[in-house]
């Protein structure tokens, strides 16, 4: 153990000198710039893999800003949870950097790509081991500012600007709730600490400030000696006022749905697919949009202060799994396809957090980066091998023609819909047995949406890669060499395997259970779900009967098809919420911008400026006409000037 070395720093070290170096110096010299990306993101897995075994420990933090009441220190977390969630992120995105060396292979801007990487890399890092949430919010936007350079990468067509621009603007709007959360938090405890030791202190003892708020118990006033811990020993929740941990519930609800791209929130996500296609493996397997997810898992017990709170987040997730799910039903894009199942995903593991159940919404996120991963990778191979034709309806017949790929494609898929025995099968089925403990209508949602993912994830096999050839491009494909291969094959075996390797207990949310429940700081039902053989009866039994029913339906419906069947236009238009936003958000505040133009033309510069200047104008004009330079008219002028003066000091009374 190496616990004061200060290797671990390296970690956030590596990527950031690849990101400048990339983007200051080897702009022009693309494969030094690709070397130097690669080698980090290579550095920092090894790394990770370092701090799981145990050979490197947390490094010294060290103070970053210090204000009357709150100290702000830089430093790493390095426990259960973020070790997990460091391999996940460095692993994934290691394949995804080799992926990319051959996908980005003939683009004359990689450098630039790369180099994007690796900042994505550096803010990604930053989020799942910082120690606080002002040090996470600061990784946080990072994230953001990267996934807008990837995802307008091809700056030149204007879709994929248009896209950058809607999910920068989309996670600002979120990402203000998030600030109004860690605001709260400050104000309620004192601090903005997320380590274990730091939370526990800080709900055990308010802040000055929390004190004056009275808690939902208490009628009069809490006073220091009558004050109550915010955790009971009992295990139940002891809430602030009910407002006030709803407030802070929301706020750090706000930052998960902005980045996990959480209803309403959804629409900027399936266009994050304009990017290159290993932005979208970035994207959506392992980091940005898992950042809100783990965020939540980090905060769980302050979560707890609000029961309306989590019952909030779990409808926000469980709606948004079915929601996405029927979109994707009528979606021919490959890569919108796979948009919409990883919206729909992050429903399940948000939902799974607001049921109570954190360590199931860190499965399904673990084993959900491989396969996501995979499905994309393999789509970009799909999209390389066809000149880039993404419209699922102009391929046809690829199982012959790129057997890797198809093999891949096929384990992320089987994965994806739970099929026994693959990875998600694990994951998903603990989250819905978690849901039926919390309430047979999470449960029930969560069992029709794996019926749509069964359906439109066969559709998609079906459609793409069987039948005839629906295109010249797909008539003759090529399969991707080794550079791109290689990663499928690992990602492959982890989306198989995964749920033997990882299972539940391993992905808590990295407090020590033993521990909070010997002191009463985490109630019974916080803890890791203690399921009933009903729910794990029907978490089985039900997802499997819906799984297999939407592969025979859709088998039935789409083998031998040359166009969809089924015309549900308002799933094809998405349930028309970009219109819906392009209208009411866009045309108001376009209206809102006119009239302020108006206001500014009109009043502030026509009337106010420009009719100052005027009136100036004209006064001197005015005077102007009297100066003449003749001394007859200036001694007549003042003449008449004194005799006016003499009347009305004499007669005027």
């Amino acid at each position: 153990m190496l616990p004061s070395s200060g290797l671990a720093w390296w970690l956030l070290i590596l990527p950031l000198l690849s990101a400048a170096s990339t983007l200051v110096y080897l702009h022009r010299k693309p494969n030094m710039a690709i070397f130097a990306s690669v080698a980090s993101a290579s550095l920092c897995f090894l790394l990770a893999l370092g701090i799981a075994a145990g050979s490197v420990g947390e490094p010294t933090p060290f103070e970053w800003m210090s204000f009357p009441g709150l100290q702000i220190d830089v430093g790493m977390i390095l426990d259960p949870l973020s070790k997990g969630m460091l391999l996940v992120v460095t692993g994934v995105g290691l394949l995804v950097h080799i992926f990319s060396i051959g996908y980005m292979a003939h683009d004359p801007a990689k450098a630039r790509f790369f180099g994007g990487l690796s900042i994505f890399m550096f803010s990604m890092t930053g989020i799942v081991i910082a120690t606080n949430l002002i040090e996470m919010f600061f990784f946080w936007e990072g994230v953001g500012l990267s996934s807008y350079l990837l995802i307008g990468f091809w700056y030149d067509r204007e879709s994929a600007a248009q896209a950058a621009n809607k999910a920068f603007v989309c996670n600002r709007l979120a990402d203000f709730g998030f600030m109004a959360g860690i605001l709260t938090l400050w104000m309620m405890t004192g601090s903005v600490s997320i380590t274990q030791d730091a939370l526990q202190g800080a709900l055990l003892h308010p802040s000055p400030v929390a004190e004056n708020h009275a808690l939902a118990t208490a009628t009069p006033p809490v006073t220091p000696a009558s004050r109550q811990p915010l955790l009971t020993n009992g295990g139940g929740v002891q809430q602030f006022s009910g407002w006030l941990a709803f407030v802070l519930v929301l706020g750090l609800f706000a930052g998960c749905m902005g980045k996990s791209a959480m209803f309403p929130f959804h629409v900027w996500l399936p266009d994050a697919m304009e990017g290159p296609t290993p932005v979208s493996a970035l994207i959506h397997a392992a980091t940005m949009v898992a950042a809100g997810v783990y965020m939540l898992c980090r905060v769980y017990p302050l979560l707890l202060l609000s029961p309306p709170g989590m019952l909030f987040i779990a409808g926000i997730g469980c709606f948004t799994a079915i929601f996405a799910a029927l979109i994707a039903v009528q979606q021919n894009d490959i890569k919108r396809i796979l948009a919409y199942s990883t919206l729909s995903q992050l429903g399940y593991m948000v939902m799974a957090v607001g049921c109570r159940g954190p360590a199931a919404a860190m499965f399904h996120l673990s084993t959900h980066a491989f396969f996501k991963a995979l499905l994309f990778l393999a789509a970009g191979s799909v999209i390389h091998a066809l000149h880039d034709e993404q419209d699922i309806w102009k391929m046809g017949g690829l199982a012959r023609k790129i057997p890797l790929t198809f093999w891949t494609f096929l384990i992320g898929y089987l994965a994806l819909i739970g099929f026994p025995g693959f990875a998600g099968f694990f994951s998903k089925d603990v989250i819905l047995a978690v849901a039926f403990q919390a309430h047979p209508i999470f449960f029930w949602v969560g069992a029709f949406t794996a019926f749509l993912t069964a359906f439109y994830m066969t559709r998609l096999v079906v459609v793409a890669f069987f039948g005839r050839a629906r295109s010249n491009a797909a008539e003759h494909p090529h399969e991707s060499g080794a550079v791109m291969t290689v990663p499928l094959i690992i990602l492959a075996v982890f989306s198989a395997v995964g749920g033997f390797a990882l299972g539940i207990e391993g992905f808590y949310h990295g407090w020590s259970i033993s521990q909070l429940r010997s002191t009463g700081q985490l109630p019974s039902t916080g803890a890791t779900p203690q399921l009933p053989a009903l729910g794990l009866l029907l978490g089985t039994v039900v997802p499997l009967i819906m799984v297999f029913g939407g592969i025979f339906l859709a088998f039935a419906l789409y083998r031998g098809r040359d166009s969809d069947p089924l015309h549900i236009k308002v799933l094809a238009n998405k349930f028309y919420f970009d219109e819906l936003y392009d209208r009411q958000l866009v045309g108001g505040q376009q209206l809102f911008a006119r009239f302020l133009g108006w206001i500014d033309d009109w009043v502030l510069e026509g009337a106010i400026l420009r009719g100052a200047a005027y009136l100036s104008v004209g006064v001197g004009e005015l005077c102007k006409l009297i100066q003449t330079g003749s001394l007859q008219t200036y001694a007549f002028v003042l003449s008449i000037g004194g005799a006016l003066l003499v009347y009305f000091t004499l007669f005027a009374h």
